[in-house]
């Protein structure tokens, strides 16, 4: 005999059998109900009924007997229709409901918007976290918000027009690690900020910093809205999405990037951002022309603030692409700095690095084929090349591992550091020691830039932030010196000191001194040059004392007095960085030990 009891107490709603019936395995047989909950009992096994204890409406103990039956003969058990499974009838309405409410957010759902989008050569938020995820990785928070404006526009028109409420955002991977992605919808309110996307990225951004994931960022748009009526606000000048990116940052990595117009709050966000990306055809402003026309400052077009072309100069933007398919690579190629080692890249032609630098020790040359030299093949992102262009600055990899490089520029200033250079380098430091990544700075330069110009520049506070940044650093920091290597300028560009580096090296071109021999030459033997008539002698006189300062200030003898550590052949530089990364406790996976 088999017995069927309560799992619980309870209350027997109803009897799905009688005495009798044949029941298949798993059919259901009486539902019970208790906290407001019903529970249905399913046979275990083909029975067939024979006594029903308890009527309907009695409340039962838990265990309590409720029917007793004999399990089914082989015949009843395979009596046709018993064990029948229904035909697929598609989703459930509830869950088609989700997926028709899904698709409104869909760019196939606004086939007129995306067609503007892409008469312009642009691409959809969507299109774009669609670029930069790994495929069927993203899952997206808040994608059934609408604007906040339900007092003055129907459901319909809001589901339909203010998709995710212009901004799309979740979780994926990129690359070879997690992050949180983020980007407004141009085509949605013009890309604007509206209450219930601030809160939307409220929460993603709090996700990032409590799971420490990196945020990238799409900016298009422009800022605050003043049509959402249905928060109960003034001005919102209490939202905290500004502080929360800008709390996140040396916590994690914030990639941004833009294209189209990106003004106002869109641009204060991705002003917060470690590394900026943008178009040519991007404008970047922290008011838009209306806000501009506003405040009684003129009417302009759009395309009249900050375009990409200001932007690049002034150091707005880090790098400058040709269109948002290059967005989403660079995109990528930036975080990934940041996620460790890769598999070594090709090695470069180590033998090149031997004819960089000119015999000719006047002659300017390109010292980015000194990185080129030194990274894996491909590996190299540069930085911030519109401004401080008497500096280099780059994202690179040396077998596989991420590394930050800083160079002078001999064909901008001969490479002498100004104010805006220095500003780009403090910056770039702070970057690589903040994430955690290594320091190689390739030595050519005069000194820091002087003159009655160079100071109404700021310089001397601009060079002070520079060294306190340069003493600060917790990351290995290698010098090697290419050619100059002159006063405070390449103190500077040895993290503060020629034994501030793990090793400071020169290739066999490398010469070196207080300030410019030539300089010092006229300044420290003005006395012996005004003894000699002018004119050949004199010049004569000069030729050699010059001459004797660069034997003194030679590579070969500041290796002798142990003010540098080796002169190498330029061909062994790549093994050196590497041994020093090892040295310095630099693991495998790209991160210290």
């Amino acid at each position: 005999m088999i017995e069927l009891r309560a799992p619980l107490q309870a209350q027997l709603v109803q009897w799905l059998v009688k005495p009798g019936d044949v029941v298949a395995a798993g059919q259901p047989v009486v539902i019970l109900e208790a906290m407001k909950m019903e529970h249905e009992l399913r046979a275990e096994c083909a029975l067939r009924v024979a006594d029903i204890l308890v009527a309907e409406g009695e409340t039962v103990q838990e265990h309590a007997l409720l029917m007793r039956a004999a399990a089914a003969t082989a015949a009843e058990n395979t009596t046709p229709g018993a064990t029948a499974i229904p035909p697929d009838q598609g989703p459930r309405p509830d869950l088609q409901r989700v997926f028709d409410r899904h698709a409104l957010t869909l760019d196939a759902a606004r086939p007129e918007a995306m067609a503007k989008r892409h008469a312009l050569g642009q691409r959809s938020a969507r299109e774009f976290i669609d670029a930069v995820c790994e495929p069927g990785s993203f899952i997206e928070y808040g994608a059934l918000a609408v604007a906040a404006q339900r007092s003055r526009r129907s459901e319909d028109d809001l589901q339909k027009n203010t998709p995710a409420d212009g901004l799309v955002g979740g979780l994926a991977q990129v690359g070879t690690g997690p992050a949180v992605v983020m980007a407004y919808d141009a085509t949605v309110l013009a890309g604007t900020q509206g209450m219930r996307n601030h809160q939307k990225t409220d929460r993603l951004l709090g996700v990032a910093l409590a799971q420490k994931l990196p945020v990238l960022l799409w900016a298009e748009g422009g800022g605050g809205r003043p049509g959402d009526v249905d928060m109960p606000i003034v001005a919102g000048l209490h939202v905290g999405t500004f502080a929360a990116l800008a709390r996140l940052s040396g916590q994690v990595p914030l990639i941004g990037a833009t294209g189209g117009r990106c003004f106002a709050g869109n641009a204060a966000l991705l002003g917060c951002c470690d590394i900026v990306i943008a178009t040519r055809s991007s404008n970047i402003g922290m008011g838009g022309p209306a806000m501009v026309e506003g405040g009684g400052l003129g009417v302009f077009k759009p395309e009249q603030i900050g375009p990409s072309g200001v932007q690049h100069a002034n150091g707005v933007i880090d790098v400058l692409v040709d269109d948002e398919v290059q967005a989403a690579q660079v995109a990528r190629q930036a975080l990934s700095y940041f996620q460790g080692a890769q598999a070594a890249g090709e090695a470069p032609d180590a033998l090149a690095l031997r004819d960089v630098v000119p015999e000719n020790r006047l002659r300017a040359y390109d010292s980015r084929a000194a990185v080129n030299g030194l990274a894996d093949g491909g590996s190299v992102l540069w930085l911030r090349e519109g401004f401080g262009r008497s500096v280099h600055t780059a994202l690179a990899r040396i077998q596989g591992r991420p590394v930050g490089v800083l160079a002078n520029n001999p064909q901008h200033l001969g490479g002498a550091v100004d104010a805006d250079a220095a500003e780009k380098l403090t910056r770039f430091l702070r970057l690589c020691d903040t994430h955690g990544l290594p320091i190689v700075s390739l030595v050519d330069t005069p000194g820091f830039m002087v003159g009655p110009e160079a100071e109404a520049t700021g310089l001397v506070r601009r060079v002070g932030d520079l060294f306190v940044q340069a003493a600060r650093l917790r990351v290995p920091f290698f010098s090697v010196v290419l050619r100059k290597g002159y006063g405070l300028g390449a103190m500077a560009m040895a993290a503060g000191g020629f034994h501030a580096p793990v090793f400071n090296v020169a290739w066999p071109t490398g010469e070196f001194g207080a300030m410019g021999l030539e300089g010092a030459v006229r300044l420290g033997f003005r006395k012996e040059l005004e003894a000699v008539p002018d004119g050949p002698e004199r010049e004569a006189l000069y030729e050699r004392l010059v001459a004797q300062q660069y034997a003194a200030g030679s590579a070969m003898n500041m290796a002798a007095t142990l003010e540098i550590d080796a002169v190498i052949d330029p061909a062994d530089t790549r093994r050196w960085l590497l041994q020093g990364l090892q040295a310095s406790g630099w693991a495998a996976s790209g991160s210290a030990k």
